[in-house]
């Protein structure tokens, strides 16, 4: 399971205010902690006004690389930031995100493959109205997604689908679709990744976490195999280990029984 640290987002207030504050040390521990609980990629989601927001971005990546070699996921819509923000970072990082919006395609694939990075692609055009609703709708959008990255050379297997992961106290039947979406999209694209936040799913409800694990562990069966989460969450960590365990993935069960002994909250 790939991890995408999910901490730094200026949409949350702390993560908006300490960039406002410029609060170097709020910044360094929230990339520091993520990174240690085991995160494979930090997203870095600047989340301000466009007339700043390159300036945070270059910001946010140059504080997060003072403390951790982790590779960052540069998490914005505008091509500007990313063209800046894909020079700025060592490693080489995750692009969030492009979809099946032509003119979006067309921006962002040339920097993708000229810096070789990984990149989520989201089941949905943005240049159309509405959300997909169906499994066919997500796969129609990936089929013209995967024509353009295999065009210009991308292979599949740097390509991170996001099926679109619906709330499901607005509609009964969205965690069915995300389940079959993913068992789809896994036989179609066998060498891609699959991912997606896993809050969307639980959105309007109580015991939000509970709801969250309980989506991973039935996404994981199903084929997923990345998630953008927050991998200090130990409840989800630990269902995540018994998951794969059950699942025969776990080599005489080594990684959950040395997880057990792990005390997360000491750190």
């Amino acid at each position: 399971m790939i991890f995408i640290g999910e901490k730094i987002n200026g949409t949350r207030k702390a993560i908006q205010e300490a960039i406002i504050n410029r609060d170097v040390d709020f910044i360094k521990k929230t990339a520091l902690d993520q990174a240690n609980a085991g995160a494979d990629y930090l997203d870095v989601n600047a989340g301000t006004d466009p007339s700043r927001e390159k300036e945070d971005m270059l910001w946010l990546i140059d504080v997060v690389q003072s403390v951790t070699d982790t590779p960052i996921c540069i998490d914005s819509s505008t091509p500007e930031v990313i063209k800046e923000a894909i020079h700025a970072v060592k490693a080489i990082p995750m692009i969030n995100s492009i979809n099946g919006d032509p003119k979006r395609l067309k921006s962002f694939i040339p920097f993708i493959k000229e810096r070789d990075c990984n990149v989520i692609a989201l089941a949905m055009d943005e240049s159309q109205s509405g959300m997909p609703k169906t499994v066919d709708e997500r796969m129609t959008v990936l089929k013209r997604i995967f024509k353009a990255t295999r065009n210009a050379g991308i292979t599949d297997s740097k390509v991170f689908i996001d099926p679109l992961i619906m709330a499901v106290a607005t509609d009964q039947t969205a965690g069915l679709i995300a389940f079959e979406s993913i068992r789809t999209i896994r036989k179609t694209y066998p060498e891609a990744h699959i991912t997606g936040g896993l809050s969307n799913i639980s959105f309007g409800l109580p015991n939000r976490a509970l709801v969250n694990r309980t989506f991973l562990t039935l996404a994981v069966e199903a084929g997923m195999d990345s998630a953008v989460v927050n991998p200090e969450n130990v409840p989800l960590i630990e269902s995540l280990k018994a998951t794969e365990m059950l699942l025969g993935r776990d080599r005489f069960c080594r990684k959950y029984t040395v997880a057990a002994k792990i005390d997360f909250t000491k750190k």
